[in-house]
This record gives C-alpha cells, sequence and structure tokens, in this order.
C-alpha cells in the first residue's frame, strides 16, 4: 500500500468498535512497559496508528494495537486512530504475530501459541497460494517452521519446542512463565502421557 493510501485510510475509529483479535495469543500487561505507553499517549497522543480490518459494519479486528486501546481506554479517550486493512484470516494471522513480536517481553506462552497460529496460517499457501508481505515471497521451497526461524533469529527446534509448550496443562505453562521450569523440561513433559495424579506430581516436585 502507498503512503497516500495509507493516510487515507487511517480514521479515527470509536474503542467499542475496536474488537480483540481472535484468540490473541498477547496479553495485555500492567507492566512498566505498558505504564510507558499510557504516558505517551497521555502526553504526545496516539503517534503509530493501530491497524485493524473490517469485520461487520461498524466493526473491525485489531491486528494490532491491543495495548495502545488499553491505553486510550485507560486514559478515558473515546477513540483512537487505525490504519484499516483488507486482509484474509491467514494474512491477519501472519500480520498479528509479526507484529506483537516487536515486543520488547514475551512470555513463552506467547510465543508459543503466536508461532503455532502462524505456522497453521502460512501452512495453507500450498492450498491458496497464500503469500505473507513480511516474508516478502511464497513460503516455497522452505518449511514454514524454517521460514519463522529465519525471520525471528531462532532455530528451527526452538521453534519446534515452543510449539510444544501449547500441549500442556495452564497450570505447567504458567510455570514456564513465571520462570519456575525451564523450557526443555516443559517440552519434555509435554510428550509425556500422564494422569492428572502424575501431573500434580510433576508440580509438586518443580513448586519444593
Amino acid at each position: 500500500m502507498r503512503r497516500d493510501d495509507q493516510r487515507q485510510a487511517v480514521k479515527n475509529i470509536p474503542l467499542e468498535q475496536l474488537k480483540p483479535f481472535k484468540n490473541h495469543p498477547f496479553q495485555v500487561r500492567d507492566d512498566e512497559e505498558f505504564r510507558c505507553l499510557v504516558e505517551s499517549i497521555e502526553i504526545h497522543g496516539v503517534i503509530h496508528p493501530a491497524v485493524a480490518r473490517q469485520i461487520g459494519e461498524d466493526c473491525y479486528e485489531l491486528i494490532s494495537g491491543h495495548r495502545r486501546k488499553a491505553a486510550c481506554e485507560l486514559l478515558g479517550y473515546s477513540e483512537m486512530p487505525v490504519l484499516v486493512r483488507s486482509m484474509t484470516d491467514d494474512e491477519a494471522v501472519v500480520n498479528m504475530v509479526d507484529a506483537n513480536l516487536q515486543r520488547e517481553t514475551i512470555l513463552p506462552s506467547e510465543r508459543a501459541f503466536a508461532y503455532k497460529m502462524k505456522l497453521v496460517a502460512m501452512s495453507h499457501q500450498g492450498r491458496k497460494g497464500f503469500t505473507s508481505a513480511q516474508l516478502g515471497r511464497k513460503c516455497v521451497g522452505k518449511e514454514s517452521r524454517e521460514l519463522i526461524a529465519e525471520q525471528v533469529g531462532q532455530s528451527r527446534n526452538q521453534i519446534s519446542r515452543y510449539i510444544r509448550l501449547t500441549e500442556l496443562i495452564p497450570e505447567i505453562l504458567e510455570m514456564v512463565d513465571n520462570r519456575k521450569m525451564a523450557l526443555n523440561p516443559a517440552v519434555s513433559i509435554s510428550y509425556a502421557v500422564l494422569s492428572p495424579a502424575q501431573y500434580r506430581g510433576q508440580l509438586f516436585f518443580f513448586h519444593r
């Protein structure tokens, strides 16, 4: 999209018309990073418009800008600037993940579900000829995991490890997020077929 077209597409949209991305894997946390964002918006306004796609009459799905919307709500604003773009479901997933991976602090669980969502979206390219604007080329000749690995600067195996975390029960995944359990032990547990009692044993072991 040309810059002139982008300017024309940016408009102020009421906050109540902006819906969160379906199954959005990234949390809006009340941490120092968020408080700095609130302070910046209070002083300068929303410098970078959010990105959304229209999904109904007066209804938009946020692609990026969930924290900006939360900050605007906290400040009592009624609307915010949004760049409205047209995109397919798969393009929306890829754009959402890529935009949010720019955050300074990302939890392992957020990476896990984000990588998985992007992997599924990219896997559709063989059936639909899906091309990601971020990739700049079709996902041909390389596996989707390898392409994701190149983008985020991690190994293909590390991408697979993160995705395995999505198989964990919430209690263990929370331990990984809270740094009470390292990534590799959590990945090992994800492959195990455990009874509820065995899961409780694992939780007890790491909580000691």
